[in-house]
């Protein structure tokens, strides 16, 4: 398409001014044709400045989620993209396209979710502009005791990537929240199916919900003292499209070795509840008042009752909440 020609120069010259002449007689269009790709261009989202005798530039704080924009900042080449600015939810999608024999391999990502979920039947915010929404598509061979782990290195991979691209501290609220500044920045919803003949996870999507700035007029009243952004209400160049790169590559590579569970220490050293009196909550149940002992490799949560006794928590049945954080942050 003409105005993915003209985007792929910009890009190849991000900061630097292309002339409208320079662009038709490479693409070997005329300059109107030219000038209407920019206009589609600006319609998506892309800052493009213009000036009369120097053409157009591609500024440099933009932060529109592309496939060409994670593939320039992505090592893994084999994973197959498919970028939306909006969808319903990418784990509703991508679960579709599981049931019927998708490869391992492919990623879902949209600039908005209009029925975006979380844990526990939650519904997961998620407006346009400043956040990424991915649901990536494995196929282990691992029964669901196993599943887990995934999102564990899925927790430590966002934590990393959003350490490295922002340049700020993130810590791991168990199992599947990343925090930011002590709110909540990430969520992450790991779901599956099973062979009935064996037992053993057919698949497994792994959706990851990143705020990356606190949308305009805030967020929703509920989510307030709750939920934070990446940046606050800053902005870094591309930071949407470096950051899904950076938590594919470091997602990837840990799926890869999942079993010696390399990422266990990241993950350890992260934790938010560690050492922290917490409530165990448990569907139909009062809260339970702990103090959070440790994680042991299976990322289950070790906490001490206010009898004495230690008790081993599992994710997939009880949920926690620190007394620093907001009730609804369960």
């Amino acid at each position: 398409m003409t105005k993915d020609e003209v985007l792929d120069i910009l890009w190849r010259r991000a900061g630097d001014w292309v002339s409208g002449a320079e662009l038709a007689e490479v693409l070997s269009l005329s300059r109107t044709a030219v000038w209407k790709a920019v206009e589609r261009l600006r319609g998506e989202g892309y800052r493009i400045d213009s000036a009369a005798g120097q053409g157009y530039r591609l500024c440099p704080e933009n932060d529109v989620l592309s496939e060409k924009g994670i593939r320039k900042y992505l090592k893994n080449k084999a994973l197959r993209l498919e970028v939306y600015p909006s969808v319903s939810s990418t784990n509703t999608l991508l679960a579709a396209r599981a049931a019927a024999g998708e490869p391992e391999g492919l990623v879902l990502v949209a600039g908005e979710q209009s029925q975006g979920r979380g844990r526990m039947g939650r519904s997961f915010y998620s407006p346009p502009g400043t956040g990424i929404y991915m649901s990536v598509l494995f196929r282990p061979q691992m029964d669901a005791a196993g599943a887990v782990n995934i999102t564990a290195c899925a927790a430590v991979a966002v934590a990393e990537a959003i350490e490295e691209t922002a340049g700020v501290p993130a810590q791991i609220k168990w199992v599947n929240d990343v925090l930011v500044g002590g709110k909540k920045v990430c969520g992450i919803l790991t779901e599956g199916a099973f062979a009935c003949e064996s037992g053993r996870m057919s698949h497994v999507i792994v959706g990851i919900g990143i705020n990356t700035r606190i949308p305009e007029g805030d967020f929703p009243p509920e989510l307030r003292g709750v939920a934070g952004a990446v940046l606050g209400e800053k902005g870094l160049p591309e930071l949407r499209c470096r950051l899904t790169a950076a938590v594919l590559d470091r997602l990837t590579f840990y799926y890869k070795h999942l079993l010696e569970k390399d990422y266990y220490a990241a993950y350890r050293e992260r934790s938010l509840v560690l050492g922290k009196p917490i409530s165990i909550l448990s569907p139909g149940k009062e809260p339970v008042p702990a103090l959070a002992l440790d994680i042991d490799r299976d990322f289950a949560l070790l906490a001490r009752l206010e009898d004495g006794r230690v008790v081993r928590l599992n994710s997939g049945e009880v949920s926690v909440r620190t007394f620093k954080c907001d009730p609804r942050d369960a």
